[in-house]
């Protein structure tokens, strides 16, 4: 029997505040890639059932991309010049077969789109209007001076403009000058790094919020009746993309790291593709791929200098874009093209690539410099990038998600190859 004189033993309720908390700690702990396809979901649903609230969500991720773009340049110019400060002598970072990587898989998308372009060839409506206010590169000697000037670009406007390449040369220069510096100076920026890498995931997981803010005001805004009409270009274009992230890619990772290379492709497409496929942004995917490096343990000091090489590089979704609508052209106007100039055009297209900024529609004021080739003048060649600004909705989303999904790919095989070489 109790003894009335004891305090009765009452389960105490559960507080507000801590119930949240544990939802909250609940929904962290799952996995990011899950969370991300119910923002999808809901967002689809939000634009089926309301489209005018469906475009309000609209600013959830548009405050997200730019939370993502924010912090990015910060963490590249952090990051890097941390860790070439900090680099231990005769410690390797493997970025040369990166670059090599990031090279052969460009040129092979941009082969791959010439052999599709020609086994299924696509004519286009060439009266389509607007694009001209853009201005196109007039060649590759502008395009090579466009990226040499960057090189040198003040560090202030290049944080401000996100250019990558001047944020790194700056970087590397700082890196290098600090290594000479005290340890606690040195100990100092790594703290630093580490700081801004917190942040970073900090704004990552805000990415099912974004993600379901982006579809809703995509799906409601545009729809996909406006695509009808552009159906076979957009089937040789995802067809491309996906054969190169299916077939290509995967070969040129097996022949690295002699392994069953679909494992990685998966996760890297899983991880990084389905961010960059609606954030159509290589740019502002750079936090989402070095916290997928950390994740997958690849070497701090290889893919903080590789992964935003690879956002201003690595652009096979671009070569294929500016090849397979610069052949549309091509084949709508009757040019007759042989086999050296077929090969020609995937050198210049995977060129070009290269200096395609990683923004959404970067790759599209390319295509003029390509239809140069053929003797398309310029005012046709804008009314190809018009349509492409057409198809984009769908062709610049897939087109990112291949870049930079590829970026982590190719660092991670490298990585695995120069671990296994050491292994032996």
């Amino acid at each position: 029997m109790t003894d009335p004189r004891l305090p009765e033993n009452k389960p105490t309720p559960s507080l507000p505040g801590k119930q949240s908390q544990g939802l909250l700690a609940r929904w962290t702990g799952t996995s990011l890639v899950l969370r991300i396809v119910i923002g999808l979901i809901a967002g689809t649903l939000l634009a089926l059932v309301a489209p005018s609230a469906a475009l309000a969500a609209g600013l959830l991720g548009t405050v997200f991309v730019s939370a993502l773009k924010a912090v990015a340049p910060i963490l590249v110019l952090v990051l890097v010049g941390a860790s070439i400060a900090n680099h231990r002598q005769g410690q390797k970072t493997h970025i040369r077969p990166i670059l090599v990587l990031y090279l052969v898989g460009t040129l092979a998308a941009a082969m791959v789109a010439v052999a599709a372009s020609f086994l299924f060839p696509v004519t286009l409506h060439l009266g389509v209007a607007g694009a001209g206010d853009l201005s196109p590169p007039g060649g590759i000697g502008e395009v090579l001076r466009n990226l040499l000037l960057q090189v040198v670009d003040n560090p202030i406007h290049a944080l401000q403009a996100g250019n990558y390449i001047g944020i790194l040369a700056w970087a590397v220069g700082l890196g290098i000058a600090l290594r000479y510096s005290a340890d606690t100076t040195r100990t100092a920026v790594a703290d630093l790094s580490d700081a801004v890498t917190r942040l970073v995931r900090a704004v990552i997981q805000l990415a099912p919020i974004g993600i379901f803010g982006l579809v809703a005001e995509t799906i409601a805004a545009t729809g996909l009746a406006t695509l009808l009409d552009y159906a076979q270009l957009l089937a040789v274009l995802l067809g491309c993309m996906l054969f190169v992230a299916l077939l290509a890619n995967p070969l040129i990772v097996a022949l690295v790291t002699r392994s069953n290379p679909y494992p990685l492709v998966l996760r890297c497409l899983r991880e990084s593709g389905i961010t960059a496929f609606f954030t159509r942004s290589s740019a502002a995917n750079i936090p989402i791929n070095m916290e997928l490096c950390r994740k997958m343990g690849l070497h701090r000091e290889t893919y903080a200098v590789s992964i935003p090489i690879g956002a201003t590089i690595n652009m096979a979704g671009a070569a294929i874009t500016i090849t397979v609508l610069t052949l549309a052209a091509v084949h709508t106007l009757g040019i007759p093209v042989d086999l050296p100039t077929a090969l020609l055009l995937s050198v210049v297209a995977a060129v070009a690539a290269c200096g395609a900024s990683g923004v959404p529609g970067g790759s599209l004021l390319l295509i003029p410099l390509a239809a140069g080739l053929f003797g398309i003048s310029d005012d046709l060649a804008m009314r190809v990038v018009a349509i492409g600004f057409i198809v984009g909705v769908v062709q610049d989303s897939a087109e990112t998600a291949l870049n930079s999904s590829t970026d982590v790919l190719f660092t991670a095989a490298a990585c695995k190859r120069a671990e296994a070489r050491a292994g032996r």
